[in-house]
């Protein structure tokens, strides 16, 4: 009993420095308009400073994804957090744009080294026989600490002073914790090998991955790219159109969709793999809607529904993509499809945003965001009508794929 207990606390303080670093990743949103006014850029350059982030991710996916199997969790995790402290530092020395794409750049670094590496250490410190227990703590630590950076950081820039320094202060204090703790953890790599057995891996499909892959992958791009929008560019639609200038507001409106996201991943287990995916998109697809219907009337209720709807069914088409790839793919591929899936997922968190971006000046910030919608509206539409006429097969044990960070 004592054992599971220490198990137990170890999984869990190996959770929280997990939502640490991902909060840090998200911590900029409420501030990005803020960062407008300082430096006087466009609506473009927001998105461009937010897709900034997935290069870092995608980079490390697929030039050290698997650095944590050989070098053991710790060092690669202590490595994210220096990480997530650099990008700290490098907004809170903002005084040009350039310090901004700095910033963002680490901060994907980070989240690419903890994606996969801080999965796989919450899960292997719970106690045996904890597996789905120990699921639950990395999703609710993943998306949750994604929810909280936004949370977190409107609530500092409304009520307290220096709304564009305090928030990174007090993230940096939440680091340094953090490894102070991640140090005081055993080690669960057995066998360590040198960093310089750590090599680049490409994605990878096997054929019989394929036919799953492909709905799969374009269920996660809209899930991402839906957040994508959310995390980019809502708190400027909140202001510009709807005269929401409380940024604790606009942070808690984003943060709800993580948030929402978590449930949605929570529910896949209820729910089955085979039934979520399609369940997922047509969430998606009403989210969509919801959003849509914001812009056009310019409504703050459809916007906070879109976000809860929207979130709901990122997180459940995205577990259920995740596990279903894996559960298609062999013991020696399932870690390189995974990483393809993950490349296709924060693509769709980069590249549509640009384009929202790119068309926020000819034609508006709404316009933008309805050709956005129309656009995701029918990858998703196609994506659930295929996997409604070729059901992705029931899996009882895809949960270890869950976060899909491995």
């Amino acid at each position: 009993m004592d054992e599971d207990r220490r198990g137990w606390r170890r999984c869990l303080l190996s959770g929280a420095v997990f939502a640490v670093c991902m909060a840090g990743t998200t911590l900029p949103t409420p501030l990005y308009g803020l960062y407008q006014e300082k430096f006087d850029f466009s609506e473009l350059t927001v998105t461009v400073v937010y897709a900034v982030y997935a290069v870092g991710v995608i980079g490390v996916l697929l030039l050290a994804g698997n650095a944590s199997d050989a070098v053991g969790r710790r060092p690669v995790l202590l490595w994210g957090l220096g990480f997530a402290a650099a990008s700290a530092v490098c907004f809170l020395c903002a005084t040009a744009l350039g310090w901004l794409y700095a910033g963002r750049l680490l901060s994907g670094l980070s989240a690419g080294l903890f994606t996969g590496a801080a999965t796989a250490y919450v899960m292997e410190l719970a106690p045996r026989g904890g597996a789905s227990r120990a699921t639950f703590v990395a999703t609710a630590a993943n998306m949750g600490g994604l929810g909280c950076g936004p949370l977190l950081a409107g609530l500092l820039a409304q009520y307290a002073a220096w709304p564009l320094y305090l928030p990174f202060i007090v993230h940096l204090v939440l680091v340094a914790g953090s490894a102070a703790v991640l140090l005081r953890l055993p080690e669960t790599v057995r066998e360590r090998r040198p960093v310089s057995e750590v090599r680049p891996r490409r994605p990878g499909l096997p054929p019989r991955v394929r036919a799953v892959f492909g709905p799969a992958a374009a269920a996660s791009f809209v899930g991402f790219a839906l957040f994508g929008v959310f995390t980019s560019v809502s708190p400027s639609f909140l202001a510009q159109s709807l005269d929401v200038h409380d940024r604790a507001l606009s942070g808690f409106v984003v943060a709800l969709a993580f948030f929402s996201s978590t449930a949605g991943q929570l529910a896949v287990g209820r729910v089955g793999v085979g039934r979520s995916l399609p369940l997922g998109c047509a969430a998606l697809l009403a989210g969509l809607a919801l959003l849509a219907g914001a812009l056009r009337w310019e409504l703050l209720p459809l916007v906070v529904l879109s976000a809860v709807v929207g979130g709901i069914g990122q997180g459940l088409s995205f577990r259920g993509a995740v596990s279903a790839v894996a559960q298609a793919s062999g013991a020696d591929r399932r870690a390189a499809v995974i990483s393809a899936l993950f490349v296709v997922a924060y693509t769709g968190i980069s590249v549509p945003v640009i384009g929202v971006g790119v068309l926020s000046g000819p034609i508006g910030l709404e316009g933008a965001g309805l050709v956005f919608i129309a656009c995701m509206a029918v990858l998703v539409s196609t994506a659930g009508v295929y996997l409604l006429r070729r059901p992705v097969p029931a899996a009882e044990n895809g949960e270890g794929a869950a976060t899909g960070s491995r």
